[in-house]
């Protein structure tokens, strides 16, 4: 493989401007043309498990903000006919400030990183960026604030993406490899405003909370959530429709340990040694998210040394991703290994339990799933917790770690080529992002109306 000098690779950023404006950007698709919102989600519906839809749209319903994360199918649809550019990187696919968490490296250190990869796959770099502005937009429309709000939060954001991935640029490509922003370095931009007040010091100490919250959030904390003991045994509880046992075949503990050895199977052989000093308990579905609704997802308990000593595993379904049809390059297959090395990707550090199988489902049709640790350490800001002033500095975060995630999925020197030094790709995914927010919201009404008439179905009780 030749190396590209970072030069060659700016004039070639340079050159994309030719063919997509960085202006361009600011172009929204008319409402008359797009692809019907629910038409969409039907469609995503009809892979799903079908008791778990009307949770799904009743969870989207809660807010404008809720409907943005759970129809990323319906934004893709929406970006491929955005101006696109041909500088590609690995995408989060699903990138907004929720997908931005706290978890635990294999060192045990609490790093804030993205940590949501369902969607993950390579194509235009600008896509994360577009969805992820909108995304404060949406949210600071939610929390009252003004259109200025919004504004500096999406400049922010991106004005912090730009500098970061000049850096990149700049540095040795392992220091660019190993970037990371753990629990001193979050603080630190969080409380980088010009002119630092009370409103950045809440923001630290909220930030400080999360990771204090985040710290209890480990495998005892788990089990003891989500287990409890009957006739002298430790089970899952039965909590339907978000968990339960009575939704997996009735030998659940052969079908937990089918899908637990397929997983071992696969992993590095120094992990299958860790992993065989743990027996499967119990087992149950579990319904997690927005977006996620309605894909097989199971929760396997485990046990080590004994029963104190337990491990809580994360089997999540993983289909194409909502970008697949509109990408040049068909993605890695099978799905549970895109997400996978997206992940490993984008991610400086990743859960080492993170692994991925193909098995046959409760219903008897094979997927692919992937395999992670349940709520190793998980954090993340409450929208509630966030003023305006800390929205603003909040975006920056996600500014930094889109730059970063992109950097190594991706050749920053390119990218920082495209962004030149002017604001104009600023101001134009600025004005995308309010108008992209007005479709959101749009689209959340025409829900709310479409679960009122029975068109899809209503909401169950959680």
């Amino acid at each position: 493989m030749s190396r590209v000098a970072p030069q060659e690779l700016a004039r070639r950023g340079r050159e994309a401007r030719k063919l997509v404006g960085r202006r361009s950007h600011a172009t929204c698709p008319p409402v008359k043309r797009r692809a019907d919102a629910l038409a969409i989600l039907t469609a995503q519906g009809m892979t799903r498990v079908p008791e778990l839809l009307a949770l799904r749209y009743a969870r989207m319903s809660a807010s404008p903000f809720a409907f943005l994360r759970g129809s990323a199918a319906v934004m893709a649809a929406d970006l491929a006919a955005t101006p696109t550019t041909s500088l590609t990187a690995q995408l989060c696919g699903d990138a907004h400030l929720l997908n931005i968490e706290t978890f635990a490296t294999p060192e045990r250190r609490l790093v804030f990183d993205i940590n949501d990869f369902d969607e993950t796959i390579r194509g235009p770099f600008e896509w994360d960026l577009k969805r992820m502005a909108t995304s404060l937009v949406v949210a600071a429309r939610e929390r009252g604030f003004g259109t200025g709000v919004a504004d500096d939060a999406v400049y922010a954001c991106l004005a912090r993406y730009r500098r970061i991935l000049r850096e990149h640029r700049d540095a040795d490509v392992l220091d660019m490899w190993y970037a990371s922003v753990g629990e001193r370095e979050v603080l630190s931009v969080l409380g980088e405003q010009e002119n630092e007040g009370e409103a950045e010091a809440d923001l630290v100490a909220t930030t400080g909370k999360v990771f204090a919250k985040a710290r209890r959030r480990n495998s005892k904390h788990a089990a003891q959530r989500l287990t409890e003991t009957v006739d002298g045994r430790l089970r899952m509880r039965e909590d339907p429709p978000v968990l339960s046992r009575e939704a997996l075949p009735r030998d659940r503990h052969a079908f937990a340990t089918r899908f637990f050895e397929g997983y071992v199977a696969r992993i590095p052989v120094h992990l299958r040694g860790l992993l065989e000093r743990f027996e499967v308990v119990d087992a149950a579905r579990r319904v997690v998210g927005v977006g996620s609704v309605g894909t097989r997802c199971y929760v396997i308990l485990l046990h080590g040394r004994d029963d104190d000593d337990p491990l809580v595993l994360q089997v999540k379904e993983a289909g194409p991703s909502v970008l697949e049809p509109y990408v040049a390059t068909p993605p890695p297959r099978p799905h549970g290994r895109r997400v996978v090395q997206g992940q490993r990707t984008m991610q400086t550090v990743s859960d080492i339990f993170l692994g991925s199988l193909r098995a046959v489902g409760p219903d008897g049709v094979e997927r692919d799933f992937y395999v992670r640790q349940f709520r190793d350490m998980k954090g993340s800001i409450d929208l509630e917790d966030l003023d305006a002033m800390g929205l603003v500095a909040y975006a920056k975060l996600c500014g930094h770690l889109l730059a970063d995630a992109h950097a190594r999925g991706g050749r920053p020197a390119e990218l920082a080529g495209y962004l030149g030094k002017s604001d104009g790709f600023i101001e134009a995914m600025t004005h995308f992002a309010q108008a992209y927010a007005d479709v959101t919201e749009q689209d959340h009404e025409q829900l709310l109306v479409a679960v009122r008439t029975g068109q899809l179905p209503g909401a169950p009780e959680e």
